[in-house]
């Protein structure tokens, strides 16, 4: 290996940080991404976040309200497209600068050694180039899921900054760049609490840098005012909270009818708002989700998936291999920057540790979703976890980069030759700083570069969102499977964060009460159900075939119930003997054990609600209360009606399911829009969520059992074959009957 006397410090090396060309960077990622992006919602949180933003909403704990007050202000913004997709280019937009902030403290950083501003340049370029195409980096910046594009900037900021300090940490604007940290620090936590992992690496960089800082009583005083000042975001989820938006997780204000001092500045709100902040509705894991080495495992599973995104698993061993080809890479790298710079490394260093090995500890995760599937008989994540490593693979791109570099530099050295190398200081001396591959030889050694495009290619089919319209469809037609006013028990994530999306954003079926099954147990949704206003159906804008009858508008909240009454419902209640539920023709057996507090309150929502209000479930859901013989499909929802269906040619029981074949054909002939979305599409990437396109071919194969015992054959294979098409498309394999 070919050794080099390394420059002097940057400061006399005609260092200046190259805001233009990281401006340009940025702007071509961005660019990259606007290509890329999503033009609507999609599954999991996407829709709560956007619908949370336009209506100045919260989200689920802890609130994130830097984001809410973010994301609403750019949504506001007159750009010519729409809401959703102004939300996807804020992701972008936050991620863009992100990279060129990267560059920036790449090429800092690479000053130590490189006397040349051109190959600094190509260097910080390679960093921006790898560290913006990796996957998760990428897939998260071209639809806004969560707000951890926001985060990302928030920590290139902050490190850009520190980096600052760190090379100049007497000069006259030291102090303010600690101040600012703090701050950011602050105002980062309140966008995500991940705004607070700088901070360990930021204790490192004073204590080696200049420790004798931290003794500065004044100078901590002031950066702890400046956290305390970057926090007060919080204040919105009380105060907000208060004005009971449509969309109000954790609901943190004691407050029932309005906001007032009197409510507000209560323990009741205090204790609501630190639950809300410390996400005390999931409940402290104490013992190891998984062992710690699955769980690096898990962090291993996803960098492979950064560098060349096998989705479905046709290239695992090429996978593989450029995985590995990364990691060494990154290692080498930085062991490069240890060895060369060790004083900004004493900052990057600990940063790395603390979003990987540091952070996979205190996430405490189970076993991944897509984690060893041989393994059976282990807890798993609902979905793949991938984006809480966001910030370690965007960063992993600095390390990587100048470990490419370091192999670029000893090729060069091998096959062009070395040439004295002259460091022109500020005041236009000459000193030979030792031997440096000659210009000729970077030129001969540069197809190594190329190892940066691997993510661009590679990464593009499965990172890229552009023309996705699958959930925002999906969604329509939920809500307009359900008649006029109904009240839907959803199961979860999926099937019913894009129907807030589609009621809040775009105003479809407003009048339509979405339940959360996993929100009855909780005090401020049932709250939150109680005061919720009944919307006029729109009859114009509804599905045509519920033009041909009047539908009366309910008269009062879905529970009829007292805020006291509400919170006065207990989390269970035991059932020493079997019991009989009745109301109207409906009776249902509860068996001895226990009645959880989600099963209570549906109970009750039957008795306040039906038959005034349809009332509706998830295919699967009923909650365990032997609902099933009075549950009747229509399309992929089940509606509750008034006595126990029987089997015949109108309701037949297929696969355990009483089916309303009229009904069902309607949908599926004249509302479903989403099946060909997901069929233009061509591919369903996301595995743990391919429930929602099965159900669509779940019911499509029920519907076409059904028109075959009518005799109808041509019609049931037409919508067999329309199955097929989704089956194909979602990639799902081994379906009955196809």
């Amino acid at each position: 290996m070919a050794t080099t006397t390394l420059p002097y410090r940057s400061a006399e090396n005609g260092y200046k940080p190259s805001y233009l060309p990281a401006a340009i960077a940025a702007g071509l990622v961005f660019v990259l991404y606007l290509v890329t992006l999503a033009p609507s919602v999609a599954m999991w949180d996407t829709g709560e976040y956007m619908a949370a933003a336009k209506v100045l909403g919260l989200p689920h704990p802890p609130g994130n309200p830097f984001f809410m007050l973010l994301g609403h202000v750019f949504g506001s913004l007159p750009i010519p497209v729409s809401y959703a997709a102004k939300i996807n280019i804020l992701a972008a937009l936050a991620s863009a600068l992100s990279a060129g902030f990267w560059f920036l403290i790449t090429e800092r950083i690479v000053a130590r050694w490189i006397a040349d501003r051109w190959q600094r340049l190509v260097v910080a370029g390679l960093a921006t180039l790898i560290g913006a195409t990796a996957f998760t980096v990428w897939n998260q910046s071209v639809v806004n899921e969560k707000v951890y594009t926001v985060s990302l900037l928030f920590f290139t900021i902050v490190s850009w900054l520190m980096i600052q300090w760190i090379e100049e940490p007497d000069s006259p604007y030291a102090d303010r760049i600690l101040i600012l940290v703090a701050f950011l620090l602050g105002l980062g936590y309140s966008n995500h609490p991940a705004g607070f992992l700088p901070l360990p690496a930021i204790g490192v960089a004073i204590v080696m840098v200049r420790w004798r800082t931290l003794l500065r009583w004044k100078l901590v005083l002031v950066a702890f005012g400046a956290l305390a000042l970057g926090l007060t975001p919080f204040i919105y989820e009380p105060v907000r909270a208060a004005y009971f938006p449509a969309i109000n997780e954790g609901a943190p204000t004691a407050c029932n009818t309005k906001l007032e001092a009197a409510c507000t500045f209560t323990d009741l709100t205090k204790d609501r708002l630190m639950a809300n902040i410390n996400r005390e509705q999931y409940g402290r894991k104490l013992e190891r989700g998984a062992p710690y080495s699955a769980q690096v495992g898990m962090w291993w599973l996803y960098f492979k998936w950064q560098w060349l995104r096998d989705s479905h698993q046709t290239m695992q061993g090429v996978q593989f291999v450029v995985a590995f080809l990364y990691l060494a890479l990154g290692l080498l790298g930085g062991y490069v920057h240890w060895r060369r710079d060790r004083k900004t490394f004493w900052y990057l260093g600990p940063l790395m540790f603390t979003m990987t090995l540091a952070l996979i500890y205190y996430l405490n995760f189970k076993y991944g979703w897509s984690q060893d599937p041989g393994l059976r008989d282990v807890d798993r994540e609902v979905r793949d976890r991938d984006y809480f490593y966001i910030w370690s693979f965007s960063a992993w791109g600095v390390w990587a980069s100048i470990g490419l570099s370091f192999l670029w530099e000893q090729l060069a050295h091998v096959i062009g030759g070395e040439e004295r190398a002259e460091d022109r200081s500020a005041a236009g001396k000459r000193a030979v700083v030792g031997n440096w591959p000659s210009r000729r030889g970077f030129m001969l050694a540069s197809p190594i570069l190329l190892i940066a495009l691997i993510p661009l290619v590679s990464n593009w089919k499965f990172a890229s969102r552009a023309g996705h319209h699958f959930t925002q469809e999906w969604a329509r037609d939920y809500l307009n499977s359900l008649e006029p006013y109904a009240i839907v028990i959803t199961n979860g994530d999926n099937d019913t964060f894009p129907l807030w999306y589609a009621q809040e954003v775009e105003g479809v079926r407003r009048d339509v009460t979405v339940a959360v099954t996993t929100y009855l147990d909780t005090d401020w949704f049932v709250r939150q159900m109680i005061r919720r206003p009944v919307e006029t159906y729109d009859a114009a804008k509804g599905p045509a075939m519920y033009r041909n009858k009047e539908w009366k508008k309910p008269t009062g909240p879905p529970l009829k119930m007292t805020y006291a009454e509400a919170d006065a419902v207990p989390e269970y209640i035991q059932i020493a003997q079997p019991q009989l539920f009745r109301h109207g023709n409906i009776t249902l057996n509860v068996q001895p054990g226990y009645l959880v507090r989600d099963q209570l309150i549906l109970l009750r929502l039957i008795k306040d609600s039906f038959p005034e209000r349809p009332i509706y479930v998830s295919t699967g859901g009923g909650k365990g209360l032997d609902l099933d013989p009075y549950l009747l499909s229509q399309g992929f929802v089940q509606k509750l009606v008034d006595h126990p269906i029987e089997n015949s040619q109108a309701t037949p029981l297929i696969s355990g399911l009483f089916v309303d074949v009229d009904r069902t054909k309607t949908l599926w002939d004249s509302v479903y829009r989403a099946p060909q979305s997901l069929i233009k599409e061509g591919d369903w990437i996301d595995r743990a969520s391919f429930g929602i396109p099965y159900t669509y071919a779940f019911t499509g194969a029920i519907l076409a059992e059904a028109m075959r015992g009518r005799g109808d054959e041509k019609s049931a294979n037409e919508i067999m074959g329309r199955v097929r098409e989704i089956l194909k498309a979602a990639r799902i394999e081994g379906f009955p009957g196809a």
